[in-house]
């Protein structure tokens, strides 16, 4: 039977393994040119949607060495004559290398296909196609390949017609969702913008078909891993395209394009490569400013930490400008990773540096983890206090919000403990390693020239909640008790110092018998000098206990006795508990 099309339908195409569209004819279309009028499909109608892009005559037996996917090979069974029993395995060996279709002039060298050749091709959906004896090979490869190139041109000049009038958008001062909204026009779908977590960047379209874009990209994700290439995909009731956002060797997120009606066409994906090309300009651009922005914000916050910013009046105003109110009661918060030093102080006070946007001196990983910690801390403060001022130092971020009351018990059950809880829940979600970070809250302060006093105090509470509490620990600084008198003496050799006179040689950690003797005393203060307790707690026996007691006296005097000398006493264990403050 001959074999005629009549609306060839969108163009074929297949992605090729760098990522870019490669565009052929499906057999269905290429035996719908004129020159093969007289064509027959006799077996593999199955494969009606395979590509040719390129064709090829068999010359030789051994064509298997020659072929490429996606050839339509042309034969007149020449070089299997003397082998016909070779035909039964040609199908099979094309077929798995990926070839579109055999076409086959019978009469001359071959008078018939044998049967089982045949079977094997409706199997395997891989066209077979009889050609008409008064048809030359030249002609059905003039033919065929101008009809590729011509629908390769047609697409490519259609892309970048597109591809300039997105270009002009951005160049006229359009964004995300102006790109994003030519897309859609243009293909007449939704289409999003999404980041790495699948946040919704910029998008076109009713909410539920957004919504549907970002739970098929999420498992595209899981599937296929970060940043795969573009890909044609079914996905409930319409087919999507993805393609990546990518920028200087980074993946910035994808752009999605989903038709609820199954509309899109493998030439759009064209289109969506281009648009995916302009929105990596646009989130480029947005970034860069971004870094300057957040750059200059964090230099401001910390000349208003270190009181370098000027009079209230002018640090009021000009926070306005950043969207910052400090004209309020106000409470200062650090949150610190854990895990390593605080860096180099360019002050010399304990202040925190400013943010470090090369990172350098800093591993790729401790870089990662601050920029989690900063993103999720912006994310929370933003959404409990939309006037807090929040910026990231180099090792620390600082936020300044507002403050309910003046009673420091007030702050555990507030908007600054759930804040707390909010960002430590988006920085354990995307952070790959497990890290913590520990946080300290200031006292409350009325005005911006007290908040330096303020950020001092919030760096003493995280850094001895840290000491007292272990890791992911949350302190205020009102609520550190002795602790915050102690971190209140400025000069911490003054503090050593005091340690070695009252506890002598048990100040030192180089020998286990002083460690554990200094052990004996901390549970005998803690106990009020009750032996029996402490010997419970130390499991000593009672007069092993009593022999320790002796010993301790004869090195650090009659505390046993001596009340002031006991108060001196639990004040330099206080310190050591505080070592490295």
């Amino acid at each position: 039977m001959s074999y005629t099309t009549a609306d060839p339908g969108p163009p074929a195409l297949r992605l090729a393994s760098t990522g870019t569209l490669t565009y052929g004819l499906s057999v269905g279309e290429v035996l719908g040119v004129s020159t093969l009028n007289g064509a027959r499909l006799i077996a593999g109608r199955a494969g009606l949607e395979r590509v040719v892009q390129r064709l090829n005559v068999m010359e030789v037996p051994d064509i298997l060495s020659w072929v490429k996917p996606n050839e339509l090979l042309l034969t007149t069974g020449y070089p299997l004559r003397n082998t016909p029993q070779s035909l039964d395995n040609l199908v099979a060996d094309l077929d798995e290398r990926g070839l579109a279709a055999l076409a086959i002039k019978l009469g001359r060298y071959l008078d018939v296909l044998p049967a089982e050749m045949i079977a094997q091709a409706d199997r395997r959906g891989f066209p077979l196609i009889l050609l008409p004896n008064d048809v030359g090979f030249d002609d059905i490869l003039n033919q065929v390949l101008t009809d590729i190139l011509n629908r390769q041109a047609a697409v490519l000049a259609r892309t970048e017609e597109v591809h300039r009038a997105l270009v002009q958008i951005v160049l006229c001062g359009g964004g995300l969702q102006e790109v994003v909204d030519e897309v859609a026009t243009l293909l007449d779908v939704a289409v999003v913008v999404l980041d790495g977590e699948q946040r919704v960047l910029a998008g076109a379209g009713p909410d539920e078909h957004v919504q549907a874009m970002r739970a098929f990209d999420a498992g595209r994700h899981a599937a296929c891993g970060r940043g795969g290439c573009g890909i044609i995909g079914a996905h409930g009731t319409g087919d999507h395209l993805v393609v990546p956002v990518m920028a200087g060797g980074f993946d910035h997120g994808r752009i999605v394009a989903f038709s609820p009606a199954g509309t899109l066409r493998g030439t759009d994906l064209g289109i969506l490569e281009r648009a995916a090309t302009v929105a990596a300009l646009v989130v480029t651009k947005q970034q860069a400013v971004a870094a300057v922005e957040s750059k200059y914000r964090a230099d401001f916050l910390r000349d208003i930490l270190a009181g370098r910013a000027g009079g209230d009046d002018r640090v009021v105003a000009h926070c306005g400008g950043f969207g910052w109110d400090l004209d309020r009661p106000m409470m200062v918060v650090v949150a610190e990773l854990d895990g390593r030093q605080r860096g180099a102080d360019p002050d010399g006070k304990g202040r925190a540096k400013a943010a470090d946007p090369d990172g350098r001196g800093r591993g790729a990983e401790e870089r990662t983890a601050q920029e989690r910690l900063a993103a999720a801390w912006t994310t929370a403060v933003r959404r409990h206090d939309r006037g807090a001022a929040v910026a990231s130092f180099a090792h620390e971020v600082v936020a300044v919000v507002g403050a309910d009351g003046d009673d420091p018990a007030e702050w555990a059950a507030g908007p600054v403990q759930a804040m707390m809880k909010e960002a430590s829940s988006i920085f354990a979600e995307h952070l790959p390693v497990r890290r913590t970070f520990s946080t300290g809250v200031s006292r409350t302060v009325a005005s911006p020239a007290a908040l330096p006093e303020a950020y001092e105090q919030a760096v003493k509470a995280v850094r001895v909640g840290r000491q007292l509490n272990g890791a992911g620990a949350r302190a205020h600084f009102d609520q550190l008790g002795v602790y915050r008198l102690l971190s209140l003496v400025s000069d911490p050799g003054e503090l050593h110092a005091f340690v070695r006179e009252t506890l002598g040689d048990l100040a030192a950690d180089d020998e286990p018998e002083l460690v554990d003797l200094r052990r004996t005393l901390q549970v005998l203060l803690e106990t009020n000098l009750n032996v029996a307790e402490t010997a419970r707690r130390l499991h000593f026996h009672y007069n092993t206990l009593r022999y320790r007691i002796g010993k301790l006296e004869r090195m650090l005097g009659a505390f046993t006795e001596d009340a002031h000398l006991r108060l001196n006493l639990t004040l330099a264990l206080h310190v050591l508990r505080m070592r490295g403050i």
